[in-house]
């Protein structure tokens, strides 16, 4: 079997399979320094450049800087920065499988051992953008961190020091600045990364004006990035090995859907022109529409179903969606409850909640309800209270199924006992762990350890949640009704069970 690399891509070798394969540009500049060699960039941004590169629109390579000190930067040089990308999924109901042989990147970096590499990529005027993912924890900043560390440990860290020895190359010349694109799951990730290296700056006490540069010449643009990436395939990869008839360690899988949403100016577009080739990258002036959108709709929809699912007795999304009573019950609660709860325009919420649906129905991804489940009282606040608030302003009713989610939320702790950093659950199917804060785990342990299985129980189960401002930073009674209905959905979960509750909500 061969290896994937660069010789392999640019011979005569035919694939055994339709694969679309871009010459590997040996004459394409670096432009891009990218922070983060994992699974989500290869498959998200550093394909959209590969694509570009195939239409001549952007003529530029990715150079990769490892953040961590151990990475892959290792395997991505032994492949030429070359890797297969398979995306699969669901288009018009029909499955589809697009195959592609990757050559953006043209090498990885890794500043723990190649600081002098790295310094010297901020000194080349053509690599004017940066693009990020150092996950949700990587936009941190770190009083302990130091300037004459080589590395320093956070990512702003060392983003602070590339800047700086840029400026200092440049001598200060703001057409040097770069284009910063943060894609981390945080909100407003270009603010929060442009006050990190402003903190940074403060701390070194580096010079005023070189601060004055960062904020005036350097775009720090938000984003929003949706595309759920599985991955090497670890279970099925002797098989893909076989059908593609070559060797590569860093195959990558990930559905078709993506959406990239940036704010920023206008004219940075057509620099970067994804929208030239079809591409589902929208610039805009505010992307609060869009991230409204995607965490009410996508994150709401998981949030909202999947404890009602678990205690029904299924195991993962795709089961869920086509269950016939609990696939009924995830399309009643995002057309009848979410997006009428939403202020914003329909056919586009509309047109977004169709790819949602298709989504979740992703044969190739096994997306399992427990890991759903982690941390889910946090999230249900983030995700499924504003659409529960918003619908009883707009409509003067609460949203029956909505608040029925909350009621099934709630059940998943009930008989649950602390077991070390989670709490031991049960439920018709046998023992899980539930993972959650501590503190919201021992709160609804001591909660449910009150009910006695009566009705007046259950309401008062119902009222103690909904005071508890250390979970929802507001009481909650104060809605009208909304104790009576959750009491009435959490009585009727104990006494005739989910299956039956589920059925009857949504006939």
């Amino acid at each position: 079997m061969t290896r994937l690399n660069r010789t392999l891509v640019n011979s005569d070798f035919k694939f055994p399979v339709d694969v679309d394969v871009q010459k590997y540009p040996d004459a394409l500049p670096e432009r891009v320094i990218q922070f983060g060699e994992g699974n989500f960039l290869r498959a998200f941004a550093d394909w959209m450049i590969h694509l570009l590169n195939q239409q001549n629109l952007f003529n530029g390579r990715v150079v990769v800087a490892q953040p961590i000190k151990e990475g892959l930067a290792d395997m991505v040089n032994e492949q030429d920065g070359l890797y297969t990308l398979l995306l699969r999924g669901l288009r018009e109901g029909k499955p589809v499988e697009e195959k592609a042989v990757i050559s953006s990147i043209s090498r990885c970096l890794n500043p723990y051992t190649q600081w002098d590499a790295y310094l010297k990529c901020a000194e080349d005027p053509l690599i004017e953008y940066v693009i990020s993912n150092t996950t949700e924890a990587g936009i941190t900043f770190d009083k302990e961190d130091k300037f004459e560390n080589q590395p320093p440990t956070s990512y702003p860290g060392k983003l602070t020091s590339y800047l700086y020895h840029r400026y200092q190359f440049f001598k200060g010349d703001a057409s040097k600045g770069m284009v910063i694109i943060p894609c981390e799951l945080i909100d407003r990730n270009g603010d929060n990364l442009k006050k990190a290296v402003l903190q940074y700056i403060k701390l070194w006490n580096l010079p005023e004006e070189f601060a004055g540069w960062v904020v005036g010449s350097n775009h720090f643009l938000n984003t929003l990035v949706d595309r759920v990436v599985t991955g090497y395939p670890r279970e099925e990869i002797k098989e893909i090995t076989n059908f593609l008839g070559y060797t590569d360690s860093l195959v990558n899988t990930g559905e078709l859907f993506h959406l990239w949403v940036i704010e920023g100016p206008k004219e940075l577009a057509e620099r970067l022109p994804f929208h030239k080739i079809g591409l589902q990258v929208i610039w805009t002036e505010d992307m609060t529409p869009y991230r409204t959108r995607k965490v009410r709709i996508l994150n709401g929809a998981h949030t909202a179903s999947v404890p009602a699912a678990f205690l029904y007795g299924l195991e993962a999304v795709g089961e869920m969606m086509d269950h016939e009573v609990m696939g009924k019950y995830v399309r009643q609660i995002i057309q009848d409850e979410i997006i009428p709860s939403i202020d914003l325009d329909k056919n586009m919420l509309e047109e977004f909640a169709n790819a949602v649906v298709e989504r979740f129905q992703n044969p190739y991804i096994k997306h399992y309800l427990l890991s759903i489940l982690l941390n889910s009282s946090s999230k249900f606040k983030a995700r499924v209270l504003p659409s529960i608030i918003e619908y009883h302003k707009l409509n003067g009713t609460l949203p029956k199924k909505l608040v029925f989610s909350l009621a099934a939320l709630i059940a998943v702790y009930k008989d649950g006992n602390i077991d070390g950093t989670g709490m031991k659950a049960t439920r018709e199917k046998g023992e899980f762990i539930m993972k959650d804060d501590m503190w919201a785990l021992e709160f609804f342990a001591a909660t449910w350890s009150k009910f006695d299985g009566s009705k007046q129980s259950a309401q008062e189960v119902a009222a103690t949640v909904l005071k508890n401002t250390q979970l929802w930073d507001k009481d909650l009674t104060e809605i009208e009704g909304f104790v009576d209905r959750l009491g009435e959905y959490l009585y009727k979960i104990v006494d005739v069970g989910m299956q039956k509750t589920v059925a009857e909500l949504i006939s």
